[in-house]
């Protein structure tokens, strides 16, 4: 068994990667800046965490983990290197995790693209632990009903969500590649916009036995290969006779043009019929069969900050969406509309980076027709420099859109004055804006 450190486990892929090593019988240490509720999980299990970075958390002979966002000055990496010990990036850590499942027999089910991979990986994890299939996975998000983002467990499946921003996907060797769409992101990774990127999914591709692609997405037509397809209409799998309803969504999935089976979920939206999709199509070709799954999906009610309601306040529903891109905005906003009506919808949208909004600004644009009203905040840098002419304030402008200066507390506080009985209020992105219900309940306390 080895020995694993992690600099800043606390991370929600970090702590996934320290839980399914804990789990697997190996000794896990870590730090980070603050506690979490995944550090106390970690904890539990055995793991020994410390608060704060310094160069005496590094145990002899450990194997250290980190990720993209540690810097060269970390201590803990000074002294690791110092040390002579071997530095896996957390891309690399889940590649041995994954050989090391695969030689076990497991089938290795990778779910990738640009939109989806958390929800898709989520879900496969989920149905297949619902049928009693005892999965090994290491998902990006929390599946709420199973109160985890990975497990170690002896089936013969390991699932796990394949992040393509910083170029890693291509260490992979996945049974089975699921790519659910490919667009314009992480534009300071891929400098090149969409060339870099589909040379990067090629490459991945090649590594993979057998890949499944959503054929409809216009980026995925981009891509080389031998293809599995799945989608609305000309695809080796299809979803037909959609009906979305109040409770949930209907449809029945034909495989090269008979029927497979007919399925319900109680998630709306276009996108989600995509994403049970693309689960089904990969756990059949993996060998599991539509009676054992078939009534599994309908329990599912979305990953941890996919749409997920937060808190209610006087009639004042709340939720929390991790949608940064304009498709992901536009898939959100859409499901929620379709459930509870235009009108009624207040996105509040908090910018992700300022590359992001200045490269997809007139995609921004048009992201947002699905709400009743749309209030911006300030861009969250997430370690960026400011670009000069973008702004939270410009883009709410070019919107005709409100601004709200300030931090989440401060947001919070203009917004609830201008809420009312039945608005369904949606934080929108991958930073602070999590915190909006919180701050919102907070001074309804007040």
């Amino acid at each position: 068994m080895g020995i694993y450190h992690f600099i800043a486990i606390g991370g929600i892929g970090m702590s996934g990667l320290a839980k399914y090593l804990l789990e697997d019988g190996h000794t896990v240490s870590g730090s980070d800046i603050a506690d979490s509720k995944y550090i106390k999980a970690l904890r539990n299990l055995g793991a020994k965490v410390t608060i704060g970075h310094s160069a005496d958390n590094v145990p002899e002979g450990a194997v250290v983990v980190v990720s993209t966002a540690i810097r060269e000055n970390n201590p803990e990496l000074i002294r690791a290197k110092e040390l002579g010990l071997k530095i896996y990036h957390r891309s690399d850590m889940l590649n041995e995790i994954s050989k090391s499942a695969q030689a076990d027999h497991k089938r290795f089910i990778g779910f990738s693209g640009t939109h989806g991979k958390t929800t898709t990986s989520g879900l496969c994890s989920y149905v297949l632990d619902k049928a009693g299939l005892e999965p090994s996975f290491v998902d990006g998000g929390i599946v709420p009903e199973l109160h985890t983002n990975a497990q170690h467990k002896k089936g013969k499946y390991f699932v796990a969500e394949l992040d393509e921003s910083d170029g890693t996907i291509v260490k992979y060797n996945a049974d089975i590649l699921v790519i659910n769409n490919l667009e314009e992101d992480h534009l300071d990774f891929y400098k090149n916009g969409m060339p870099d990127l589909v040379k990067t999914f090629n490459t991945a591709i090649s590594r993979s036995k057998k890949v499944l692609v959503n054929i409809d997405n216009e980026g995925v037509k981009q891509l080389s290969g031998d293809f599995i397809t799945y989608g609305l209409n000309d695809a080796d799998y299809t979803a037909k006779n959609i009906e979305y309803t109040k409770e949930g969504t209907k449809f029945d999935i034909f495989r090269k043009g008979e029927l497979l089976t007919d399925i319900k979920i109680q998630l709306s939206g276009v996108h989600n019929v995509y994403n049970t999709l693309a689960v089904v199509s990969a756990l059949t070709e993996a060998g599991v069969t539509v009676k054992e799954i078939k009534d599994c999906f309908y329990g599912f009610t979305g990953m941890g900050r996919r749409f997920q309601k937060v808190c209610e306040i006087n009639g004042i529903e709340v939720y929390d969406d991790y949608a940064h891109h304009p498709t992901e905005i536009r898939a959100t906003l859409n499901s929620a509309s379709l459930k509870f009506g235009k009108e009624n919808i207040v996105a509040v949208f908090q910018p992700h980076r300022y590359t992001r909004l200045k490269a997809l600004w007139n995609d921004f644009m048009t992201a947002f027709d699905e709400a009743g009203r749309v209030v911006v905040t300030d861009v969250y840098a997430a370690s960026e420099d400011k670009i000069e002419g973008i702004s939270g304030e410009r883009f709410a402008s070019e919107l005709k859109a409100e601004y709200l200066k300030g931090d989440m507390k401060e947001v919070a506080k203009a917004l609830l004055p201008t809420l009312k009985k039945g608005n369904i209020v949606i934080g929108l992105g991958a930073g602070t804006i999590t915190a909006l219900g919180k701050e919102l309940e907070s001074l309804e306390l007040v």
